[in-house]
């Protein structure tokens, strides 16, 4: 059978690059950072957080934006876990993403424990405040057969240019359609193609000034 798992480089140590789609993992410049302008802020994140807030994200990547928004979470002090579902076809083997989260935050032990839990397999995890649960395989099949509502998406994939099957209108129609009125999406894209599919599917889209050096970013919103 073929390797199902990421198959990585890595620039200057840190930062993992994608071998299957020749695109970083994150950032070069601060991937927290990011993470946080991105997907929480660009879902309006912390500020909407209540008890059973569920976030759903199309590329799991490194883990980062778990990590970044469990530690939102835990540090706005909400009863019960934070609910997480994540949909990822290459799942980062764990010495890879143990090298990986060193150049992140310790987020008061958050990182080193989401290394430990991870087993480079997917599945639920359970971690004090988290609920987490990564689906292994591809999106365009796991995302209509899933049960789940989300109230924010990550939309995280690799550039739309370099994974076009990530973003097709078939799958931003399925991300609306797990989505809880009034819920939000956000990504670093703003490809026009991406905009027009998730608007299709029912999403008020808008276009804001984007992370770093990239000029814009997506930001969507279902009427409630």
């Amino acid at each position: 059978m073929p390797d199902q798992n990421a198959q990585i480089t890595w620039r200057e140590g840190q930062v993992p690059v994608s071998t299957q789609f020749d695109d970083p993992y994150f950032s070069l410049e601060d991937g927290a950072a990011e993470t946080a302008y991105v997907f929480l802020a660009g879902n309006d994140l912390p500020e909407r957080f209540r008890p059973g807030f569920h976030i759903a994200e199309l590329g799991f990547g490194t883990g980062l934006n778990l990590l970044l928004a469990w530690d939102a979470w835990m540090r706005a002090g909400h009863e019960g876990p934070l609910h997480f579902t994540s949909f990822e076809a290459y799942p980062m083997r764990p010495e890879d993403m143990a090298q990986a989260h060193a150049a992140f935050p310790a987020l008061d032990g958050r990182r080193d424990a989401l290394t430990a839990a991870w087993d480079g397999t997917g599945g639920v995890l359970e971690l004090p405040g988290l609920r987490a649960e990564i689906i292994i395989g591809d999106a365009r099949q796991a995302l209509p057969a899933w049960q789940g509502q989300a109230d924010a998406w990550f939309l995280d994939g690799f550039s739309p240019a370099k994974n076009p099957e990530l973003w097709g209108d078939a799958l931003m129609a399925e991300v609306a359609r797990h989505t809880t009125p009034g819920g939000t999406a956000a990504t670093y894209t703003a490809a026009g193609f991406v905009r027009r599919a998730l608007g299709a599917g029912g999403f008020e889209v808008t276009r804001i000034p984007g992370y770093g050096r990239k000029r814009h970013m997506t930001r969507a919103r279902m009427p409630a």
